[in-house]
């Protein structure tokens, strides 16, 4: 994609426009499918996040502006649709569509507390590694593919236990990780606890 230095970031082969700001561990990424110069004329998909703490949001709205809609990144399964589809995320893709049909329809008000209460730490734990795309990568093909297609074929069942083993899976992977990290902040460091160096 060529720079252009007059609209300030890179041009996408349909007249489009991606834009990257930000300062120290604040980044800003707005994607426009139009010229953004011209009112009324592009739709705008803005990510907002902290590369320090792995939270942020998507905020999105229509060529006038009429709808607007803002999603926070700190869910796994959002970011995961993120970094697969890249510069060609909504967030109305059509599998966060059926996954959130499901979540209403399907999954325990216990269950959906659960996940928002665990995913922002997970998401944290993620993005500090240094494959963190492999991981979402992980996540996109071996949780939101295959319980898409369940939904789809309406094998409900199967589609929450992916879901749910999925979630236990990457919480004792990472979840247990961040509590570790607290616990020893909190009680002073890893001398304390009886850890080596």
């Amino acid at each position: 994609m060529p720079y252009n230095s007059d609209r300030k970031g890179f041009e996408t082969k349909d007249g489009g426009l991606i834009r990257v700001n930000g300062s120290g561990d604040k980044v800003r990424i707005d994607i426009y499918d139009g010229d953004e110069r011209s009112p009324g004329k592009h739709t705008r998909d803005s990510v907002n996040y902290d590369t320090n703490t792995g939270t942020g949001r998507i905020d999105s709205h229509n060529e006038d502006k009429s709808e607007r809609s803002s999603t926070d990144t700190t869910c796994y399964l959002t970011s995961a649709c993120i970094q697969h589809h890249l510069s060609k995320f909504n967030d109305n893709c059509y599998e966060l569509q059926i996954l959130r049909w499901f979540r209403d329809n399907f999954v325990s008000q216990e269950d959906i507390e659960h996940y928002y209460k665990t995913a922002p730490m997970v998401v944290t734990e993620i993005n500090k590694q240094p494959n963190s795309n492999d991981i979402y990568n992980g996540i996109y093909h071996n949780v939101i593919v295959v319980c898409v297609r369940a939904i789809e074929q309406k094998k409900y069942d199967l589609a929450y236990n992916v879901y749910k083993e999925s979630i236990l899976n990457l919480e004792e992977q990472f979840g247990r990780q961040a509590l570790q990290k607290r616990l020893v902040m909190a009680l002073g460091g890893k001398r304390n606890l009886g850890f080596s160096n």
